[in-house]
């Protein structure tokens, strides 16, 4: 368990269960990978899950509303591919239909153009939302980061028309990726400052379609209209 007594992703599953229950539509979920290694001795998208971080892939596999048809698509470092594939086992485990699961370079850090430089921004800022607002609000150099606005409507523009690739009612694109990934399309998005929120592991957001636009929501706030950066 995660603190709480609840899992880690069970605030998002519950924003799931909300909009299943609505009937919103195919819903695609960008989501933080589960719990992983913090080893300073490797390149840090090479620390893998930790055995606690797979059981709560698992648990959160299993609470998903069975009537989903599940697909999963990762940002490509192994914790990421893993924890979409450990998700959808335990959901097709539990009677729950399912797809396989492919890395997506638009979930990835692509956004990264210096990883180096990056890395050193991240330090000066003193942490992983200080540097997230600065790079909101272009004071992250140009050869460091492509800016935040592009990177969010790429970002959400590539996951939406994927979704439109799979159109049943039932459908849930599972897309796993990284907390500077969430924080930053809740800063430029969702006007959820970077520098008030962390994101915990498992935590998502929620794209989707109602009355004939497009939704995104995290499970704090309410849902803003991002049919524009969309179309």
């Amino acid at each position: 368990m995660n603190g709480t007594g609840r899992f880690f992703g069970e605030a998002t599953v519950d924003l799931l269960r909300r909009l299943h229950d609505e009937a919103v539509g195919p819903i695609a979920l960008i989501t933080r990978h589960s719990a992983r290694e913090f080893n300073r001795d490797v390149h840090d998208l090479l620390n893998p899950l930790t055995d606690t971080g797979r059981m709560h892939c698992r648990l959160m596999g299993e609470a998903l509303p069975k009537a989903l048809h599940v697909r999963g698509y990762a940002s490509p470092p192994e914790r990421c591919r893993e924890t979409a594939s450990l998700v959808i086992q335990a959901h097709g485990e539990k009677g729950g239909r399912r797809g396989s699961v492919r890395p997506v370079e638009s979930l990835g850090v692509f956004y990264a153009l210096d990883q180096i430089k990056m890395w050193k921004a991240l330090q000066q800022a003193g942490g992983l939302s200080a540097f997230v607002e600065r790079w909101a609000n272009g004071s992250v150099a140009a050869d460091a980061m492509i800016p935040a606005a592009d990177a969010a409507r790429l970002i959400t523009r590539s996951t939406w028309t994927r979704l439109l690739g799979h159109p049943e009612r039932q459908g849930l694109d599972l897309c796993v990726t990284h907390d500077m990934t969430i924080l930053m399309l809740r800063d430029r998005l969702l006007g959820e400052a970077a520098s008030m929120h962390s994101v915990d592991f498992l935590e998502g957001l929620a794209l989707y379609q109602r009355d004939g636009r497009v939704w995104l929501q995290s499970t704090v706030g309410d849902p803003v209209d991002i049919t524009t950066m969309v179309s």
